[in-house]
């Protein structure tokens, strides 16, 4: 059996209903978990850009990107290795404010996780980490005897350290869909 390697997937497509839901089916019909997920809206136009993060054997990848290329909807879809693109996540921490006055260890623990404080109330702080997911989880880690009263966390972010040629696929499809 192949070894499982982390893939992030990029799908560029139009923004239309039910995309997200025939892209789901193609990897609950294969028993694929998908690890992260997170869509915007991409440097073209009217164009879309879903990150997939997916653990498969090379094998699997690539079928999936082609049955992935055959929805309507989608305009180009790529895989990369984590070695191949830059990434990151974002997570915000809600956390009890007795901690952050009466407690000095949860200041060092912001500052020692390169973390920002966004919002103080009398009631609670929130502080926000951009970075990879086991940065993000170790905070979280971190801030739970000190009062987490919520914790989320992004889908991954990613670019390609290399040229995918996107631009110039999606400029194409915009003049012909103008």
């Amino acid at each position: 059996m192949n070894k499982k390697t982390t893939y992030t997937i990029s799908i560029y497509s139009e923004n239309n209903v039910g995309l997200l839901n025939r892209i789901s089916a193609i990897f609950l019909k294969r028993h694929i978990n998908i690890e992260s997920f997170s869509t915007s809206v991409s440097e073209i136009e009217d164009v879309f850009r879903f990150i997939i993060v997916v653990k498969m054997n090379p094998n699997q990848i690539k079928k999936i990107i082609l049955q992935i290329e055959k929805q309507v909807d989608v305009i180009k879809a790529f895989f990369h290795t984590d070695a191949e693109t830059i990434f990151q996540e974002s997570a915000l921490y809600k956390v009890k404010s007795s901690a952050l006055f009466e407690r000095r260890q949860v200041q060092n623990i912001i500052k020692k996780s390169n973390a920002n404080i966004v919002t103080v109330s009398p009631e609670f702080f929130v502080i926000e980490k951009t970075g990879f997911r086991n940065e993000t989880e170790e905070l979280r880690k971190n801030l739970v005897e000190y009062g987490l009263l919520q914790f989320v966390r992004s889908g991954r972010i990613s670019v390609t350290k290399s040229k995918m040629g996107i631009s110039e696929i999606l400029n194409t499809f915009k003049k012909k869909n103008k």
